[in-house]
């Protein structure tokens, strides 16, 4: 394939412009934000950089795209893919970076640090005794690249770490793998519940009150995709209990707007989806890597299955 023009559309476009044009001087590019986008950008182009356009753009003219997120469900979910494109993504740091997000906030809680400080607050010396990591039991929705790096790093500190699939494929580092639809019965002996699914038909709003009424008193954390979590379920999750805490790091619609009442809730904790940030070094790497795969005609570990989504 030979790709000649190339639109990089990113709030990082300036960054990755210093990057990558130094690499590839050969090739034309357009670095732009995404406000100066327009179709015509679009039409010229032989290749797409970008992640999480907010308007709805015809891709089927280009060659290829490549999203500079791990994600591609701003492209594919419910839209229709000209199969002659060539869709790829970002693999980076996003495993690692997500894994220490996750462990973060479960040995925040594990550690009791809200307790004590508002124990602090209250000049009350009460001695409570914190958990250990390794007595716990999570369960990752999802077994890919990300689910796996999760299920090393807890793993390696004694969690018994359990996945979700659509195939239920053993993979390394779970202690069991097991599918979609079959994995009810376990999830009342989880601890804490982990989601990094990609969005697909199949799981947009997946985690509802089904799920969720499984549950007792679990920790939920979501770094996957906002859609695939009833918010309506969740909060009656939290209230009646099935949930004790909720770390959010995605959602519907973003920035989360004003009135949702996720923000107040006292049991949850929102974050500005930053458990995976593509850094302009990272998101350069991958791409320049993809390109050049691409025109030697090589292997493309990054490529997407545009039918599954993922």
């Amino acid at each position: 394939m030979n790709i000649s023009t190339i639109l990089v559309v990113s709030p990082m476009y300036k960054e990755l412009q210093t990057i990558i044009e130094k690499e590839v001087p050969q090739k034309t590019f357009r670095f732009i934000p995404e406000d100066k986008l327009t179709q015509n950008d679009i039409n010229w182009a032989d290749a797409l950089v970008s992640f999480n356009l907010k308007a709805d753009y015809e891709y089927s003219n280009v060659k290829w795209v490549h999203s500079l997120g791990a994600g591609v469900d701003r492209f594919l979910h419910k839209k229709k893919w000209n199969d002659a494109v060539l869709l790829t993504r970002t693999i980076c740091s996003f495993g690692q970076r997500i894994a220490e997000y996750c462990l973060s906030y479960i040995l925040k809680d594990l550690q009791l640090h809200d307790v004590f400080q508002n124990q602090q607050g209250q000049k009350n010396w009460n001695q409570l005794t914190p958990k250990l990591v390794g007595d716990q039991s999570v369960l990752v929705y999802g077994t890919g690249e990300i689910g796996q790096m999760i299920a090393k790093v807890f793993s390696g500190l004694g969690v018994d770490v359990y996945g979700v699939s659509l195939s239920g494929q053993e993979k390394a580092y779970f202690k069991e793998v097991m599918k979609l639809d079959s994995h009810f019965s376990r999830l009342s002996e989880m601890n804490y519940i982990i989601n990094t699914l990609p969005l697909t038909g199949k799981t947009e709003k997946f985690f509802n009150g089904t799920i969720f009424s499984h549950l007792s008193n679990a920790g939920f954390i979501n770094v996957g995709r906002g859609a695939s979590v009833d918010e309506e379920a969740l909060l009656h999750a939290l209230n009646g209990n099935q949930i004790r805490f909720a770390v959010l790091d995605v959602f519907s619609q973003e920035p989360l707007p004003e009135n949702n009442l996720l923000w107040s809730h006292p049991r949850v904790q929102i974050t500005p989806h930053v458990s995976a940030v593509t850094t302009p070094h990272e998101g350069a790497a991958c791409f320049l890597e993809t390109l050049m795969n691409i025109e030697e005609n090589k292997p493309l570990k990054n490529l997407v299955d545009t039918k599954k989504g993922y």
